[in-house]
């Protein structure tokens, strides 16, 4: 069975930063696109970042870019969002996704994109 658990969501000042994890499981994942994405109530599924498990440049929505990096661990299995410099905006829940391919990008920004998606972790920025 696939499985993706995230973790690291809590209550956070704007201005500060949080790591989120998302440790993987069931399979290896070195052919796969790992996508973060994140969802306030009421609200549409948004993009986040994007990057091949295998290695290569991460993508980012513009909103992120330049506060957010997505990074993995390949020996603990592990997917990591970076979010430093944190906004109210930025308050949502967030999830990690796997596709079974390595296309990644800016083409790969759509929560259809994404075959396996974790629970969720919350992120509440206060301002």
């Amino acid at each position: 069975q696939v499985q993706l658990v995230e973790s690291g969501g809590g209550l956070v000042q704007a201005g500060g930063s949080l790591r989120l994890s998302c440790a993987t499981s069931g399979r290896t994942f070195s052919s796969y696109t790992m996508g973060w994405f994140r969802q306030a109530p009421g609200k549409e599924r948004e993009f986040v970042g994007t990057i091949r498990w295998s290695g290569g440049s991460p993508y980012y929505a513009d909103s992120v870019k330049g506060r957010f990096t997505i990074s993995r661990d390949t020996a603990r299995n592990t997917l990591y969002l970076q979010m430093n410099s944190l906004k109210p905006e930025d308050t949502a829940v967030y999830y990690c996704a796997a596709h079974p391919g390595q296309p990644g990008g800016s083409a790969w920004t759509r929560p259809y994109q994404y075959a396996y998606w974790g629970q969720g972790t919350q992120v509440t920025v206060s301002s």
